[in-house]
């Protein structure tokens, strides 16, 4: 049984975290801090969670955790890292995008992996530090990777994606409001988000001499939770040829399912699972790509890298259900 800290602990991710965590068959919460709620009890913000866990939030740590969570907002990472000391053997797990590009990647003497299991699965088994990617970037990196293993793209890709209103965080906006969302429709970023450069690090990794644009158009659904991402890009082969790709890119994942079926949202919200489906017209190749932001997109990936760092089950603590109806 490994023990478990989260810094953070009122935002969605941790919540997501503390319902895994709970029930998986190798952890134990030792803390989960929050200088905002200390003391408060933890069912009393993630209010799902009542009857479930009787801990506290915490303004203290305990360095020598086996594993440490940080669900920080965007930048905060590096500054706690930089503040607090953790012992050498605990592994570190950051939700943030502080560590995920090449140039960001080393960090008072650590070095953090970039934690796509379908790219870097045996680096992740062998890291210490790991930068969770984010959740448009897991959504459409799963779409472009097989082809760019493949040396196959050639051209610009073009992505047009939808993210809940969970993918914005607690902190409320103009945008984030009930009145604001609820039948309503935006886009954001367009061309510009922050996902894009760990999107392109990965393609190139993959495809060296990838020199063509990524054109993203992200968006703002009226729904909670849950990725919906449209990618395409020019192909010359069959949909058979694509499937034939897309199958054997992932025959030994756990979690990224290629289908013949239309997906959608419902399939996915709930679960770790990210749905690939495959179009093609004319010289286009669309590839359809959804996942729950929360999990696959978050939370749920995080845990799927703990798993991998400690020799775990890849699934333990993951066999999540999707809410269908």
């Amino acid at each position: 049984m490994i023990k478990v800290g989260i810094i953070g602990g009122a935002g969605y991710t941790a919540g997501e975290l503390i319902r895994i965590l709970i029930h998986h068959p190798n952890t134990e919460i030792d803390f989960v801090f929050s200088t905002s709620n200390a003391q408060n009890n933890i069912s009393d913000i993630h209010q799902d969670l009542i009857g479930e866990i009787a801990l506290k939030f915490t303004n203290k740590i305990n360095k020598q955790v086996d594993v440490l969570f940080l669900c920080l907002g965007h930048g905060n990472s590096s500054k706690f890292l930089k503040e607090n000391l953790f012992s050498k053997n605990t592994k570190i797990i950051d939700l943030s995008n502080d560590f995920r590009l090449e140039e960001d990647k080393v960090f008072e003497n650590k070095e953090f992996v970039y934690g796509l299991p379908e790219l870097n699965k045996k680096s992740i088994k062998n890291a210490k530090y790991i930068a969770n990617p984010g959740c448009f970037a897991t959504a459409i990196q799963l779409a472009i990777l097989p082809l760019a293993k493949a040396n196959l793209i050639k051209n610009d890709i073009h992505v047009n994606a939808t993210t809940g209103a969970t993918g914005a965080g607690t902190s409320l906006s103009k945008t984030t409001h009930f009145t604001w969302r609820d039948n309503n429709f935006s886009s954001y970023k367009v061309f510009t988000h922050q996902h894009l450069d760990e999107i392109e690090q990965s393609i190139k990794k993959s495809q060296n001499d990838f020199a063509n644009e990524i054109i993203f158009v992200p968006n703002r659904g009226d729904f909670s939770r849950g990725i919906f991402a449209n990618v395409y890009t020019d192909f010359d082969g069959t949909l058979e040829d694509a499937y034939k790709i897309f199958n054997t890119f992932y025959k030994n994942e756990k979690f990224t399912i290629v289908t013949n079926k239309e997906v959608f949202l419902k399939q996915v919200v709930n679960t770790n699972k990210c749905l690939i489906h495959l179009y093609k017209h004319k010289n286009k190749l669309l590839i359809t790509s959804v996942i729950d932001n929360l999990l696959k997109g978050a939370s749920g990936q995080a845990v799927q890298n703990m798993n991998l760092m400690f020799g775990f089950e890849e699934t333990s603590g993951l066999n999540l259900k999707a809410n269908y109806f």
